[in-house]
């Protein structure tokens, strides 16, 4: 996939855009799938491991990647906490963190909004970057490739972004109509290590948890 020195958080907060209207979708949960996006990155790079279901660093080691590594931090100098819980708490940290740094590369140009509460607001400034990344993304879903033949990060990007629901890389009906490749994806995510496909697992139903929450909060609005 193109940028591929880009975090599995970062590639996940570009694919949220849409390069038709340039705006960025899915703002209500985007914050809980970058995280989801870290977690597993650093799960993969046997960073974390899992603990009886806690998510623990093991080793003090560093990425090199700042968003990962404050998160790193994050979890070492917190109290335990389970992995889904680690999806949602706190995790406006890494998406600011992650959208920063993707505003030093170039991909994002950050806007200071003024006003009775100034605010921080991001524009796409890589459309071709994201129209690459989506597009690679959807080969990902779509085939022709074996699940087992993706790498575990591709596999991992398109898992985590069909559980967010994200519209950007398929519409519902395409969720529906490739779910059996979507688990096969899920799988692949976590083939690295026996323990990291419970992790996986985890990480990944919270992601589905609150796109459905965030789904019924709209739909009851």
């Amino acid at each position: 996939m193109p940028d591929a020195s880009l975090s599995l958080a970062a590639r996940l907060a570009l694919l949220a855009w849409d390069t038709e209207r340039m705006k960025l979708t899915g703002v209500s949960q985007l914050a809980h799938l970058v995280r989801a996006g870290a977690l597993t990155e650093l799960a993969q790079r046997s960073m974390l491991a899992d603990d009886g279901g806690i998510a623990r660093p093991v080793s003090d080691d560093r990425t090199g990647d700042p968003a990962l590594d404050d998160l790193l931090e994050l979890i070492e100098e917190s109290r335990p906490r389970t992995w889904k819980s680690w999806v949602t708490s706190h995790s406006k940290y890494t998406l600011d963190a992650v959208q920063t740094q993707l505003a030093g590369t170039g991909h994002l140009r950050k806007e200071h909004r003024r006003g009775l509460f100034s605010r921080t607001q991001y524009r796409l400034e890589r459309p071709d970057v994201v129209k690459a990344l989506r597009a690679d993304a959807r080969d990902v879903l779509t085939g022709p490739a074996p699940a087992d033949q993706v790498s575990d990060r591709d596999a991992a990007l398109v898992a985590l972004a069909a559980a967010a629901e994200l519209r950007t890389l398929a519409t519902g009906s395409e969720r529906r109509r490739y779910k059996e490749r979507i688990e096969a994806l899920t799988v692949r995510s976590g083939t690295a290590a026996p323990a990291l496909k419970k992790v996986i697992d985890e990480v990944r139903t919270a992601v589905v948890v609150v796109a459905a929450t965030t789904a019924a909060t709209a739909g009851s609005g």
